[in-house]
């Protein structure tokens, strides 16, 4: 299946969730959701592997998170939680890159995240045949310039990926090629002591197991 970065779709949902691991909520100092909490990204936000990250003028606060993303592949609709799993085609790799300062500037966090050119996500999407139920389990890590900062597993989401789709369907139609980014483990650069922005000249890696690597340079906005 190809994803919208390859084959643009105007109607390509992109759903992420915010604060879906407990160390990530606790080192925001959040509370810990209820429910899960999604948000919208645009097309426009996203390159792929090997292509260049931006850092946007507006703002120096660049931060990094490595996501599971789950690729829908059949139309879903009121889908039971039970049932969830069979609409998903496969996974992928992103980062959610994120400017925080404009994150941050009200309580909906569009503007923070949706600078252009400010997400990659990996291309190659693995079956979900090739991967545990519900990609559980899996290491996913997050490295600027070789040094780890991301260290955690699929496995401690909150949501997992099958109530993800089933809340979701409850409210909108899935379609096939639609994206949900399941949200980030502790160690953003937020968090770093002293924090921790992607700039100009970095190198990022978000690997996740049995999946891949995605990379990526970081260049200024011209």
């Amino acid at each position: 299946m190809k994803l919208f970065i390859e084959q643009p779709n105007a109607n390509t949902k992109i759903i992420c969730v915010g604060l879906n691991f407990t160390d990530h909520a606790k080192e925001q100092n959040a509370e810990l959701p209820a429910n899960p909490v999604f948000f919208t990204r645009f097309p426009s936000g996203f390159v792929k592997e090997n292509e260049a990250l931006v850092a946007p003028k507006a703002s120096t606060k660049f931060d990094y998170e490595v996501e599971l993303v789950v690729v829908i592949g059949k139309t879903a609709h009121h889908v039971p939680e039970s049932q969830a799993l069979d609409y998903v085609y496969g996974y992928t790799v992103a980062n959610d890159g994120s400017l925080r300062d404009y994150q941050k500037k009200s309580h909906q966090w569009t503007l923070g995240k949706n600078f252009d050119k400010s997400a990659s996500i990996l291309s190659t999407v693995v079956p979900k045949e090739k991967l545990p139920e519900g990609a559980k389990g899996l290491k996913m890590t997050a490295k600027i310039n070789g040094k780890l900062l991301q260290n955690g597993n699929t496995s401690d989401m909150i949501f997992g990926v099958a109530k993800l789709i089933a809340d979701l369907t409850e409210v909108m139609t899935l379609n096939p090629g639609d994206v949900i980014l399941t949200g980030t483990p502790a160690g953003v650069g937020m968090a770093q002591n002293p924090h921790l922005w992607m700039k100009p000249g970095d190198v990022v890696e978000m690997e996740i197991e049995k999946i891949g690597v995605l990379k990526n340079t970081v260049i200024a906005e011209a």
